[in-house]
C-alpha cells in the first residue's frame, strides 16, 4: 500500500496499514532544525505524508495604514495578515504578537463593502495550482488546501472580537455584511481548490474556549453553520470525494453533530485537555476522523520522552483503532517543547504506528 492509499484509507476510516502523522514547528524550532540538519524542510526530513498547496502571491498593493489611528512604528514590518490588512505588534515572547484590527472603527455596511478585500479569486492567483497538485499526487503525497480561519476568525481579526460579538447581537446588518462578504470569497476559493484536485480542504474557526463554546450553539447555528454548509457543499459538488477538515480549538462538543451534518469529515485538534479523544472516537468515530489528539499544553512541553511515547501508543491503540486518526500535536510546536520530545513523537509513530 503506497502513502496516498494508506493516508486516504486512514482518513476514511477503512483500516489503513499505518497511522499517518504530522506537526507544525514554530519559527524558533525551525531555526533549531536548520542548525541541526542544514535544511528548513522538516516535512521532507521526517517523511510527512501530506503537503500544503498555496496560491500565487498577490500583485495587489494596498496601504492599509489608512485604516489605523496612530499605528505604532513597530507594526509596520509586522503586517500580521497582509492580504486582509490585519497588523501585529511584536510581543515580548518568541513569535507572539498583539493583533490590531483595521475595521475597529467602522460604523456602516458601506465601509465594509468599500474595504480593499483580498483578490484570492483572480485567475492569476490560480495559475499553476492544478499542476502543483498533480505533482504532489504523482509523488505519492496528499495535497492539502489551507483555508482555515474561514469566516468567524477572519471577521474578528478585521473587526476586533469585542466589536464583532456586539455586532452579532446589536448590529446584525453589519455582522451579516461582514460574514457574507467573507463567505462569498471562500465559496469561490473552495470551488477552485476542488477543481484543482486537492485531497483535503482545511476549513475552521475557533468558536470554543477551553471550557465551552465561545458563542452559543444557537448563534453558531444561526450565523455560521449555514454559511459553512454553503462553502462545503459548493466544493463537494465539484469533487464529491473531497475530504473536509475542520479546525476548532477548545471544547466544541456541542456543535460536533452540526459539523458532521454540514459535511465535515475530519475534526481537529481534539485537545485532550478539553475533550477526551477516546470518548469522541466512541461517539462519532463511525462518521468523523480525528486529526491531532496529542496535548501541546501538557504532554509535549511537560512530559518526558517516555511519557510522549506512551501517550502516542495509547492514542494509536484507542482513538486510532481501525483507522480514523492522523496523529499530531494539537497545535504548533511552541518554543517550550523540548526537541527530545519531538524525536520521541517520531520514534513512537515508527514503533507503534502499524496496525
Amino acid at each position: 500500500m503506497n502513502n496516498r492509499e494508506n493516508v486516504l484509507r486512514a482518513l476514511r476510516r477503512r483500516n489503513p496499514e499505518r497511522v499517518p502523522f504530522e506537526f507544525v514547528l514554530c519559527p524558533s524550532h525551525i531555526d533549531a532544525f536548520e542548525k541541526k540538519t542544514g535544511s528548513r524542510d522538516y516535512q521532507a526530513h521526517y517523511g510527512f505524508p501530506i503537503r500544503y498547496v498555496d496560491l500565487n502571491p498577490t500583485r495587489k498593493k494596498t496601504d492599509f495604514s489608512v485604516y489605523y489611528e496612530n499605528l505604532p512604528a513597530a507594526a509596520e514590518p509586522l503586517n500580521w495578515n497582509p492580504e486582509w490588512g490585519v497588523m501585529g505588534v511584536q510581543g515580548s515572547v518568541a513569535h507572539f504578537q498583539e493583533m490590531l484590527h483595521p475595521m475597529k472603527n467602522f460604523q456602516s455596511v458601506e465601509e465594509v463593502k468599500a474595504y480593499p478585500w483580498p483578490d484570492f479569486n483572480e485567475p492569476y492567483r490560480w495559475e499553476g495550482v492544478r499542476e502543483r497538485v498533480e505533482s504532489l499526487i504523482t509523488n505519492d503525497l496528499i495535497a492539502v488546501a489551507f483555508m482555515q480561519m474561514t469566516i468567524f476568525e477572519v471577521a474578528w481579526y478585521l473587526r476586533g472580537m469585542d466589536n464583532l460579538m456586539i455586532d452579532m447581537k446589536m448590529n446584525p446588518e453589519f455582522a451579516d455584511a461582514l460574514f457574507d462578504t467573507i463567505t462569498e470569497m471562500r465559496i469561490g476559493m473552495a470551488e477552485k481548490f476542488a477543481r484543482s484536485g486537492v485531497d483535503i480542504l482545511m476549513l475552521g474557526d475557533d468558536v470554543s474556549t477551553q471550557l465551552d463554546m465561545m458563542i452559543s450553539p444557537e448563534s453558531y447555528r444561526e450565523l455560521l453553520k449555514p454559511r459553512m454548509k454553503i462553502i462545503i457543499h459548493a466544493a463537494k459538488a465539484i469533487k464529491p470525494d473531497l475530504l473536509v477538515f475542520y479546525h476548532c480549538d477548545g471544547n466544541c462538543r456541542k456543535i460536533i453533530p452540526d459539523l458532521i451534518e454540514v459535511g465535515v469529515d475530519i475534526l481537529n485538534p481534539i485537545q485532550p485537555e478539553c475533550m477526551d479523544p477516546v470518548e469522541i472516537k466512541r461517539l462519532y468515530g463511525d462518521r468523523l476522523t480525528l486529526w491531532g489528539t496529542l496535548g501541546t499544553q501538557s504532554t509535549m512541553p511537560f512530559g518526558t520522552p517516555e511519557t510522549v511515547k506512551g501517550k502516542c501508543r495509547a492514542l494509536i491503540e484507542t482513538a486510532g483503532k481501525g483507522g480514523g486518526l492522523l496523529l499530531a500535536p494539537t497545535h504548533m510546536i511552541e518554543p517550550d517543547v523540548p526537541m527530545e520530545n519531538l524525536d520521541a513523537f517520531i520514534e513512537a509513530v515508527e514503533a507503534y504506528g502499524r496496525y
